[in-house]
């Protein structure tokens, strides 16, 4: 079992001690699915990148802006976004934690 609360300040302190400004551990690794705690320090992003089949992105503390070439989407503590399949990008608006989960394959019928 894995508190959050905790977990997310550990990884808020390394990320404000990392160069790059960001830090992340991969929480749940079952089959397809992932689960992983991201921290990033306020300007800190994470450059546009391709969407796994099945994405959410879970604000737990700060807040961050989505890019896609649909437009921007911030969110907030709290708030929960569905990642497209469309490549986007993440920008910590100010120092934030966020759950990550995704299925990076789906069985085909």
């Amino acid at each position: 079992m894995t508190n959050l609360q905790q977990a997310a300040l550990a990884h808020m302190a390394y990320a404000q001690a990392e160069k790059n400004g960001r830090s992340s551990e991969m929480l749940v690794h079952d089959g397809p699915l992932r689960q992983s705690l991201l921290a990033l320090v306020k300007g800190t992003e994470l450059g546009e990148h391709n969407a796994p089949p099945a994405a959410s992105l879970l604000v737990l503390e700060g807040s961050v802006r989505v890019t896609t070439p649909g437009g921007e989407e911030d969110l907030a503590r709290g708030e929960l976004s569905v990642l497209t399949h469309e490549r986007h990008a993440v920008l910590a608006l100010e120092d934030c934690v966020f759950l990550l989960t995704t299925v990076t394959s789906i069985p085909k019928p």
